[in-house]
């Protein structure tokens, strides 16, 4: 019998992204804190990067909020935000750019490794470009490994696909 596997990656669902994005620019726009300023939020799909633009830095987090609340309602894990530094903008504003990240990069993934070595189950884990795949003789120890990553979340957002 052919042993059985299923995939570790970590992906952004860019339409939900896409979706989130502008729910929190409709809000932005009506929302009476925000009115005659400058804040707004613009998404690069190409990039996966979004540009944060406020008056001050303290309108920058009321920002980042909306939008954190909205990936949250559309499913989409805040932790793919990695936001870089804050910058001054022209007309006395405030730009922060925020960049999404996708896949699991070599530390994350060898430190994912080392986790499911350390459950010592029968599962050998394979680092694949930016995937992972967990492949074992027993159904039970793969879903050993989802239940241990459900329990004690990776400090990336990872998904579980191609069950096998």
């Amino acid at each position: 019998m052919a042993d059985s596997s299923f995939d570790i990656v970590s992906e952004i669902n860019l339409q939900e992204m896409d979706n989130a994005i502008n729910q929190a620019q409709k809000e932005i726009g009506t929302r009476y804190d925000f009115k005659n300023t400058s804040a707004s939020v613009e998404f690069n799909r190409k990039e996966k990067e979004l540009t944060l633009i406020a008056d001050g830095e303290w309108q920058l987090d009321a920002v980042r909020k909306v939008i954190v609340e909205r990936m949250i309602k559309r499913g989409v894990n805040p932790k793919h935000m990695d936001p870089q530094k804050i910058e001054e903008a022209t007309h006395k504003t405030v730009r922060q750019k925020v960049k999404l990240k996708d896949g699991i990069d070599r530390e994350a993934a060898k430190a994912i490794q080392q986790q499911i070595k350390d459950l010592k189950l029968k599962v050998n884990a394979s680092i694949q470009g930016e995937t992972l795949r967990v492949s074992g003789a027993k159904k039970d120890d793969l879903q050993a490994v989802i239940a241990h990553f459900r329990a004690n979340p990776p400090k990336i957002p990872i998904q579980f696909n191609n069950f096998r």
